[in-house]
This record gives structure tokens, C-alpha cells and sequence, in this order.
């Protein structure tokens, strides 16, 4: 028997949640409930400072990044273009509190 479709939570048709478009149970979204995120803001915060020009990024974010640039061998341009086309790296950063689905804190 099929599983039944998740009817989307919020008001628009095409603008779904990215908690609604990921499998909890994948292996990306189960890591990241284990990794302590705040030790990153705390002990690498001091290592992005932003005095001049454009703010820094979020510790977080950095410390999700370099780790999928490692486990998956990518080059600075493949990761980022991975980045923003896998859900499942998209959700590692908001998780990581920079918004949108709920917090990888």
C-alpha cells in the first residue's frame, strides 16, 4: 500500500517548507542532531571576525560546509553549487539557525 502524501502545513500551493520536502530519516539529517552546534559558535567565533566590509558567516554554517566539502571530497566550487541544489545540505544549514525550517541547534 502507498504511503499518503503529506499535505503541505503552510498556505501556499508552491512554496512548500524544506521540513516538508526532506526525509527525517536520512543519514545528513540524523548527523546532524547529534553534532553540538554550539561549540562551533563558541571555540570558532573569534576565527571569523567582521570589522570591515562584508558581515562573516555564521560559525555553524562554516563548520557544516567544510565538513560535506570533506566527507564528499568537493572542490570550494562543487560544494557550493551542491549546496544550494541538495535539500539535504540546504537543511544541515538551517538547521544550523540561519533560518527557515527548524533549528540543526
Amino acid at each position: 500500500m502507498r504511503e499518503k502524501t503529506k499535505i503541505p502545513q503552510n498556505k501556499e500551493l508552491f512554496r512548500q517548507e524544506l521540513a516538508e520536502l526532506v526525509n527525517e530519516k536520512h543519514p545528513l539529517v540524523l548527523l546532524s542532531h547529534k553534532i553540538e552546534w554550539s561549540v562551533f559558535e563558541t571555540q570558532w567565533a573569534g576565527y571569523f571576525p567582521s570589522e570591515k566590509g562584508r558581515p562573516t558567516l555564521p560559525s555553524r554554517l562554516v563548520a557544516g560546509i567544510l565538513y560535506l566539502q570533506h566527507t564528499f571530497a568537493c572542490s570550494d566550487e562543487a560544494v557550493v553549487h551542491t549546496w544550494l541544489e541538495n535539500p539535504y545540505w540546504v537543511r544541515r544549514r538551517n538547521r544550523q539557525g540561519a533560518g527557515g525550517a527548524s533549528p540543526l541547534q
